[in-house]
């Protein structure tokens, strides 16, 4: 899994790297991650080269090199199709399934000889997939093979530290072996979410942005446990190691059709519920209620004066303060409870189990915290910000407004049109 998404500004050519490096992208970002890069390939470059001089490859490692690097190219290629349109639905990072063979590697291979599987199947990616889907910036894609490179190298320092010399070697020392492989499995899997937090502060992304949800993550574990089975098979029966490329493909088709359904509930802009995402989820959270004799509120956020921030700012400005409202709200409401967007500027929320007087004070911080925003313009150079927002809010509870979603909808939208009749920066129970 990789975070691999376009820097500021365009991308450049691969011709443009060996001819213009004052106009590499990496150069227009910020500081602090540009040292991050620079320092980390600099890491898996030294210790590749320490590596080369420590253990000499042979001519079956040169080959199970070139068949690992193999069967990756091919099963990129047969799931271009299927990260292409994944890409269009969803936000996660890039899934492109490359620890199944450099896991592999590790278990296979001596290190300096993973860093060249490493090489190939990233430089593929870069030309083949990432250029081409998302025109992702070179620097981009070398960052994330030299994270793989330094995560394959502690992954293989732990296998080490057990005493097991590859797959073979675990093979022969039965449980020992197997609690080896676990460790290393484990270790990759947290070498690799380490190296990507050391980034975290240096770009724009949220830690969910980076290392994804539990299933981004059981994603990655799949494909690691599949790298063992195919430096099992390797090992063991080498012809066998082409079935594992059908499965994996699979597994990315598995992948797509998941995001599919959770974008169809999802707003693209603000990465809230939508109505159809929220109104779904009330419905069944108000037949709960009625299970359980609860109380639930119901409140309908509107942007006062949204149209003037378009006006004044620009529309691509709006959208950055519709996104901090969202994140606003749903910083001042528990994880539980669930937050739409209604289209154009207008939020709903559903509090469950909660009374009126506690709903009524949710609004009241929604609103303060919202009346407390910047939002810094950060498309421009010139410092702008955007501040003095304010939202209008309308409350309905269950069951007293209304028993079925639609009712209390209506009951909130009322109120709301008269907080907003009445000045506006206010809270209206229905």
């Amino acid at each position: 899994m990789d975070d691999t998404r376009p820097g500021v500004g365009s991308p450049v050519h691969v011709r443009d790297l060996l001819v213009t490096p004052r106009q590499w992208t990496l150069w227009r970002q910020r500081p602090r991650l540009v040292v991050f890069c620079l320092v980390v390939e600099a890491v898996a470059v030294a210790t590749t080269v320490l590596a080369a001089g420590w253990v000499q490859p042979g001519l079956r490692d040169g080959l199970v090199t070139l068949a690992l690097a193999a069967l990756g190219v091919t099963q990129a290629e047969l799931g271009r199709q299927v990260e292409r349109v994944r890409r269009r639905v969803n936000g996660t990072p890039h899934i492109n399934m490359t620890s199944v063979w450099t896991f592999a590697g590790v278990l296979l291979l001596p290190p300096a000889m993973v860093a060249v599987l490493v090489a190939i199947l990233y430089a593929h990616l870069a030309l083949r997939s990432w250029y081409r889907l998302q025109r992702v910036p070179a620097f981009r894609s070398v960052i994330n093979g030299s994270v793989v490179v330094l995560t394959c190298y502690t992954a293989r320092l732990v296998l080490a530290l057990f005493g097991v010399d590859g797959i073979g070697d675990a093979l022969a020392r039965g449980w020992l072996g197997v609690g080896a492989i676990t460790a290393t499995v484990a270790a990759y899997f947290v070498a690799n979410a380490l190296l990507i937090l050391g980034a975290l502060n240096m770009t724009n992304h949220s830690v969910r942005e980076l290392f994804g949800g539990w299933a981004d993550n059981l994603v990655e574990l799949a494909t690691l446990c599949l790298g063992t089975l195919t430096a099992l098979a390797v090992a063991t029966q080498p012809l066998l190691v082409v079935m594992v490329v059908p499965p994996l493909l699979v597994l990315h088709r598995g992948v797509l059709v998941k995001q599919l359904e959770v974008a169809a509930t999802k707003d693209e802009k603000t990465g809230l519920f939508n109505t159809l995402g929220w109104h779904n989820l009330a419905t069944n959270e108000l037949a709960r209620a009625e299970r359980t004799h609860q109380t639930t509120g119901v409140l309908m956020v509107d942007l006062d004066h949204f149209k003037q921030v378009n006006d004044t700012y620009g529309h691509l400005a709006g959208d950055l303060a519709l996104k901090a409202v969202a994140d606003t709200i749903t910083a001042q409401v528990r994880s539980y409870d669930s937050v739409g967007r209604f289209g154009g500027e207008e939020f709903v929320v559903l509090l469950p189990g909660v009374g009126q007087t506690q709903v009524v004070a949710v609004a009241e911080r929604i609103r303060r915290a919202v009346g407390e925003l910047t939002v810094p313009i950060d498309f421009t150079d010139d410092g702008r910000v955007i501040r003095d927002l304010s939202v209008s809010i309308g409350v309905a509870m269950y069951p007293t407004a209304g028993t079925v979603v639609d009712r209390l909808l209506h009951a909130a939208d009322t109120a709301l049109y008269s907080a907003k009749n009445t000045g506006r920066n206010r809270v209206v129970s229905f």
